[in-house]
């Protein structure tokens, strides 16, 4: 299985560049890994709605731009679907016998996705109807998708 998380915005904080390098390491012998971090568009000072739809736009033509024809796409937004850590690791355990064995998991920037990004996807995922930066969304997206391995494979980690 090829995992790729697609992300807008480079992580600053070693404390998040450890964490998801420790996950990448582990998630390594499960499945080839990929993180793919894409370049912020600023956004001016005191912009306005239209200045942050253009930067939303922008960074979603950018993402899409990184996301493979093939590849199934699984997209973070407030709005999606939120699955158990089980449920999830169904899903996961379910895609490759549907002939999806190549994921993409997108992460947008601190503004959100466009809707061209989420057209794209193939599955909303929502980790909570709360907000949360989106570098640490990548240490929990990151986490969930080891636990969901270690979960299939019955392995001890999950309890």
């Amino acid at each position: 299985m090829r995992i790729r998380v697609v992300c807008v915005g480079k992580l600053k904080e070693r404390y998040w560049t450890d964490a998801v390098d420790e996950y990448a390491k582990r998630l390594s012998k499960y499945c080839d890994i990929e993180i793919k971090e894409l370049k912020e568009t600023r956004l001016p000072d005191k912009a306005s709605q239209a200045d942050e739809q253009k930067v939303i736009y922008e960074e979603g033509q950018t993402i899409l731009n990184n996301i493979k024809d093939n590849t199934y796409v699984i997209t973070l937004e407030i709005k999606g679907k939120q699955l158990s850590s089980e449920e999830l690791a169904d899903k996961m355990r379910d895609l490759p016998l549907e002939g999806r064995s190549d994921i993409t998991f997108v992460i947008g920037g601190s503004l959100g996705l466009s809707k061209e990004v989420s057209q794209r996807s193939d599955f909303k995922l929502s980790f909570s109807k709360m907000t949360f930066p989106h570098q640490m969304m990548r240490v929990v997206l990151l986490e969930q998708v080891y636990r969901a391995f270690k979960i299939n494979k019955n392995e001890a980690y999950h309890k």
